[in-house]
């Protein structure tokens, strides 16, 4: 499936080691890495290996997340099986306090 993520709340950059500024927050699907920016969209391809990383020490990277799914080429069971990956996400965030996760973003 194809997710899109637009930044909302993007962290400054931050000095590395050398000096330099560089994106405090970054994802990387495959071989390729990509900062946000505030307002934009990044659309990658989620069955591809990714992962994201927030090197701030004080601010979080938030973002609208939004995943596109091809139902008309999915079987019955591959949505079943989605539809239960996404309740298992919504028990996970309600026991970890998605309310407290939220009070720190506002």
């Amino acid at each position: 499936w194809l997710t899109c993520q637009m930044g909302m709340n993007v962290p400054p950059p931050i000095t590395n080691e050398a000096g330099d500024k560089v994106p405090s927050a970054h994802i990387r699907v495959g071989p390729d890495t990509r900062h946000w920016e505030e307002g934009q969209c990044l659309l990658y391809d989620t069955t591809y290996e990714h992962e994201t990383f927030n090197a701030h020490p004080a601010e979080e990277r938030v973002v609208l997340h939004v995943d596109f799914f091809n139902t008309l080429k999915m079987t019955k069971l591959e949505i079943k099986v989605l539809q239960y990956m996404y309740d298992m996400r919504e028990q996970f965030m309600k026991a970890e306090g998605v309310a407290k996760v939220g009070a720190q973003v506002l």
